[in-house]
């Protein structure tokens, strides 16, 4: 993108930012329990449009931004869901084994990471993967499970890991 195009993009966004913000905090506030969280993942929003190309040939703002805040609020409650999840299970270890709150935070992180790499693998894949990982199955196992050849849950379980575990 040329330096002209960059200028008149962010010029677009901040002119965006002053005529929908205080719109899109009211949409979503009428989605979330505190107006706290609905101004964070406005600002969120607003960072994925900074991100964004493309945005100098925006015809429906509103339109706009309501798409790209779903996604935001859509991660917001996937989030939500893998940190009650992980809560969950702290509290079932003995105290002395409980993470602190600087770990917890790291793992929650890791996790939510693992989880978007996982919804971005084809479904068999992301099954071998999660066979594989969570029940403890090993390879022979999963090809009986599934009905695929074990040379196929190999070939996945490659894929998942190479997308996993390597940006």
């Amino acid at each position: 993108m040329s330096s002209s195009s960059t200028r008149q993009s962010d010029a677009v966004t901040a002119d965006l930012y002053r005529t929908q913000h205080s719109w899109l905090a009211g949409w979503l506030r009428r989605r979330l329990p505190s107006m706290e969280q609905a101004a964070d993942l406005a600002q969120d929003t607003f960072i994925q449009v900074l991100l964004a190309r493309g945005t100098e040939s925006i015809r429906e703002p509103r339109a706009f931004l309501t798409t790209i805040a779903k996604r935001v609020l859509a991660n917001h409650y996937r989030r939500q869901q893998i940190e009650q999840a992980y809560l969950d299970q702290v509290r079932l270890l003995p105290e002395p084994e409980v993470p602190s709150p600087e770990v917890r935070a790291m793992v929650l992180d890791i996790l939510t990471e693992l989880d978007r790499k996982l919804d971005e693998l084809p479904a068999a894949v992301r099954k071998v993967f999660l066979l594989s990982r969570l029940d403890g199955m090993g390879y022979a196992e999963i090809a009986e499970l599934t009905a695929l050849s074990l040379t196929t849950v190999k070939r996945h379980m490659a894929r998942a890991a190479l997308h996993c575990y390597f940006p």
